[in-house]
């Protein structure tokens, strides 16, 4: 099955052993959108590789800047201003939503019910929207820098979210109401592709699918980071580990977002969102066209990079898909010796054949749908 089929979400190839329309056995066969990204990171100075990193999850890119940032501050051992992780949290969340309604939407669409792609796609577009207002972008978005963000939310911005924020609730609800009503999508969810705590833990899964079988694990819990550690909010867990629990999290997932969201709006300080480190940190552009030294800098940062100390570091950040870590080693130099990453879809993967073992091949397309991925961030 694939790599062509419209269900696939992207290049993907799933080898099926069948007995009648019974499945034997499931093999992912990976590769097709293989670019050797990793490989091209190494020769790219640091803030070059920011961009690179939208590609990975074209659906939530703003949420791999996030990742590797985080990844290079670490390294670099550089802290980030007050405002700037109050507005970066409420970016990362804002994508969270963006992500999970997109799922919503096309795993619907996937197993039949159209009206539902039109629902999340109406509200997504009012977050797209306002992404195009704060970055320039609808898609491969690029506001993460390392040191904060590159600028300031305007306040029609934050006007535009809060009224986005007063209605988004009852709109999950709506959405909610539609499918519990389907007894097709019941049918198709409820009891399929079943994983215990025990066999997710195992396969290394993270994000919607671990906590559908109801384990307690969120990275933004485990270890807070940004001010994931000064607002208030719950992790949804699941129960029976299937199709069904999983689309439970992300609906109530979309919910505490915009919770975390709010609270982070009503508690915004004052002051920079970029730090203010001259060795890793370009100077403001207003700046680089008054000053000479500000230029020289300026021309240097862009031309040569930084340098980091040697050292080896590994960054986990929850993404909506799961937990995307970074793991870079650095020589000192300004391109890092070596660079991984750790793509929930990838993962994930790893777990189709248990998950799709025994169920009919019409389940098939529910089970691609139930992981979320993205091609891009699986084969990489």
């Amino acid at each position: 099955m694939g790599p062509q089929h419209p269900a696939t979400h992207g290049v993907l190839r799933v080898v099926l052993e069948l007995e009648g329309e019974k499945i034997l056995k499931a093999t992912p066969d990976l590769g097709y959108l293989h670019r050797g990204v990793e490989k091209l990171c190494e020769g790219l100075t640091y803030q070059q590789i920011i961009p690179h990193t939208d590609r990975l999850d074209y659906v939530c890119s703003m949420s791999n800047n996030f990742a590797y940032v985080r990844a290079v501050e670490k390294l670099l051992g550089v802290s980030i201003p007050e405002r700037g992780e109050y507005v970066r949290t409420i970016i990362a969340e804002m994508q969270r939503i963006v992500g999970h309604l997109f799922w919503l939407g096309t795993q619907s669409l996937d197993i039949g019910a159209m009206t539902i792609f039109f629902w999340t796609f109406r509200e997504r577009e009012i977050l797209l929207d306002l992404f195009e207002r704060i970055c320039g972008a609808r898609l491969t978005m690029n506001y993460f820098r390392v040191g904060g963000v590159n600028g300031d939310l305007k306040p029609d911005v934050i006007a535009t979210l809060r009224k986005f924020l007063k209605d988004f609730p009852s709109k999950i609800d709506e959405y909610d109401r539609l499918l519990m009503n389907n007894r097709i999508w019941i049918s198709r969810t409820k009891d399929i592709a079943v994983i215990s705590a025990e066999d997710a833990v195992g396969f290394g899964l993270t994000g919607p699918p671990l906590r559908g079988s109801g384990v307690h694990y969120d990275v933004r819990k485990a270890a807070p980071y940004a001010a994931y550690g000064k607002v208030d909010w719950e992790v949804p867990l699941g129960s029976n580990g299937d199709t069904y629990d999983r689309y439970w999290i992300r609906m109530q997932e979309m919910k505490q977002s915009a919770r975390i969201i709010a609270q982070c709006l009503d508690q915004l300080p004052e002051g920079p969102v970029l730090t203010d480190v001259p060795q890793v940190v370009a100077p403001p552009k207003e700046k680089v066209m008054q000053d000479m030294q500000s230029l020289i800098h300026h021309f240097i940062i862009f031309t040569e990079g930084f340098r980091p100390p040697k050292g080896e570091v590994y960054c986990a950040t929850e993404a909506p898909k799961g937990e995307l870590g970074f793991s870079i080693v650095s020589d000192g130099e300004p391109k890092p010796y070596r660079l991984k990453i750790r793509s929930p879809s990838f993962v994930h993967l790893g777990a189709f054949d248990h998950m799709a073992r025994g169920y009919m091949i019409a389940d098939i397309v529910t089970i691609f749908g139930t992981y979320d991925i993205v091609m891009g961030e699986c084969d990489r």
